[in-house]
């Protein structure tokens, strides 16, 4: 939980899981806010963050998710 609060303060996040027993953190953001570059610098300042306000062992890994999706119909 504190690391899906952790991840959820930075604008763009619409969801964090964080999974793997704590070890692995998924956030997604939402794709109009967020473009490739700033979600690999998301990525290093949530680990960041995370590195500063909370004590764990081992590593934990931060993955940012920026889906996009594109839909035609063939008529």
């Amino acid at each position: 939980q504190d690391l899906e609060h952790i991840a959820n303060e930075f604008p763009g996040v619409e969801k964090s899981f964080a999974i793997a027993a704590g070890r692995e953190l998924r956030v997604m953001v939402q794709n109009s806010q967020v473009n490739d570059e700033q979600a690999v610098m998301l990525s290093r300042e949530i680990a960041k963050k995370i590195e500063q306000d909370m004590t764990y062992p081992g590593q934990i890994k931060v993955t940012v998710i920026r889906e996009i999706r594109a839909t035609t119909l063939a008529k």
